[in-house]
């Protein structure tokens, strides 16, 4: 079951999904090292040589550091790519990042490239979240006691690998990298709230 309070713009994960090759450790070995930024909490709440990498990436642009995810239909790959070119030179903090990583690991293309296959994010996604209850909800707090009206609620089957890949492709569904040098949070597959009847083949309203 899964549910959200009307009108929110979180994100809901979906599954934690390491990229492939999984021999190369791409987060921790290479992503972290080569391409990470110092933590904001370096040198107060973590040591002074804390490294942070978190993108939340899409399809449909590039970051501000230029990381973006593609969807490459003939090679059946959803890819993780790295382009200096479109990466905020303007901002002073970024340019520095990016002296680091010519240094470090040069600005051409990552090496080996992240990816994950479609037909694995649809086996591990759709094991996950094959049939789904969906409720929106209203909340209101009276007398220190939290309320909700439950409004609407889907009943949902059949979860849709070309529905997922659809999301992706008009920026409903991310990438979420959250990494620091002392632990990976893990490599989280989100999507927007109101996305979520998209994802599959049958979808019915009961209220």
């Amino acid at each position: 079951m899964k549910g959200q309070r009307a009108g929110s713009t979180s994100l809901v994960t979906l599954k934690h999904i390491e990229p492939s090759p999984r021999a190369s450790k791409i987060v921790s070995q290479i992503l972290l090292p080569l391409y990470g930024w110092p933590h904001e909490q370096a040198g107060k709440k973590y040591p002074d040589t804390e490294m942070s990498f978190r993108s939340t990436t899409y399809a449909t642009g590039f970051t501000n550091r230029g990381f973006r995810i593609v969807i490459d239909k003939n090679e059946n790959k959803l890819k993780f790519i790295f382009d200096s070119n479109h990466a905020d030179k303007q901002n002073n903090s970024i340019r520095k990042w990016m002296d680091d990583v010519e240094r470090k690991a040069g600005l051409g293309s990552l090496k080996p490239e992240p990816y994950w296959g479609l037909d694995d994010l649809k086996y591990e996604i759709g094991a996950k979240i094959k049939n789904c209850f969906y409720v929106v909800s209203e909340r209101k707090i009276e007398n220190r006691h939290e309320y909700f009206k439950f409004n609407e609620l889907y009943v949902m089957s059949g979860f849709d690998i070309s529905g997922f890949i659809k999301c992706l492709e008009e920026g409903q569904a991310f990438v979420d990298f959250d990494a620091r040098t002392g632990h990976n949070h893990g490599t989280k597959f989100r999507i927007k709230q109101n996305a979520w009847k998209n994802l599959y083949s049958s979808v019915e309203r009961k209220i």
